[in-house]
C-alpha cells in the first residue's frame, strides 16, 4: 500500500495525496496501458480513467496482494473494457482452431524495448490484446477468453498470429537496420 501519509489522504479524496499517488505510479500505469491501447493518447486517457477508479475505490483495497498489482489490474481492465466497447471481437471459424498450433519463437535480443513495444502497438487490436494479456501479464487462455468473450481456441490462434506478425516485424526491423535504413 502507498506510504502511510498518502493512503489516508487518498481515502479521504485529498487532492494533494491523490497527486502524490499519481506522480508515483503514472509512468507504471502508462507503460501497462501502452500494451493494450491503440495510441499514446488512448493510453494516457486509460491512465486518467484508471486513477479516477483508483481514487474512488481505494477503500476497497484490503492489503491482499500488492497495491501496485491492484492498480495494474484496474488499468488492464479499463483498457479491456474500452477494447470490447470499440472493437467487435470476431471469433474465428472453430474448425481452424482444431489443429495444433506450432510455437512461434521470437528472438528479440539486440532490439531496444521501445522498438519491441512499437511492434506490439502495430499489431491488430485483438491480436495485441491477447498477446499482451498472455505474454506480458501472464493471463492464461481461459482467463483471456472470459475477459474478451472469445473461445480459448480463438485466444490461442490470435496469440499465434500475433507472434507471427511480431516475428515478421522484427525480421524487417533487423534487415532495415542491417542495411542502414531506419
Amino acid at each position: 500500500f502507498p506510504s502511510h501519509d498518502i493512503a489516508p489522504g487518498c481515502q479521504n479524496l485529498d487532492l494533494k495525496a491523490q497527486k502524490q499517488l499519481f506522480d508515483r505510479y503514472a509512468k507504471l500505469l502508462l507503460s501497462i496501458s501502452l500494451k493494450y491501447c491503440n495510441s499514446m493518447a488512448d493510453a494516457e486517457d486509460n491512465v486518467q480513467d484508471s486513477f479516477i477508479e483508483i481514487y474512488h475505490t481505494i477503500n476497497s483495497f484490503k492489503n491482499k496482494g500488492s497495491f501496485e498489482g491492484w492498480m495494474k489490474r484496474i488499468a488492464i481492465n479499463k483498457a479491456i473494457t474500452k477494447f470490447k466497447k470499440n472493437c467487435k471481437v470476431v471469433p474465428l471459424d472453430t474448425a481452424k482452431n482444431l489443429y495444433p498450433i506450432a510455437e512461434v519463437v521470437i528472438e528479440a535480443e539486440e532490439i531496444e524495448m521501445d522498438i519491441v513495444l512499437q511492434c506490439i502497438q502495430n499489431l491488430p487490436p485483438q491480436y495485441r490484446m491477447v498477446f499482451s494479456l498472455f505474454e506480458l501479464d501472464n493471463y492464461n487462455h481461459k482467463e483471456i477468453a472470459e475477459l474478451l468473450g472469445i473461445s480459448e481456441g480463438t485466444s490461442k490462434s490470435n496469440l499465434h498470429r500475433a507472434k507471427l506478425i511480431l516475428k515478421e516485424q522484427i525480421i524487417h526491423y533487423r534487415q532495415n537496420r542491417h542495411h542502414g535504413v531506419s
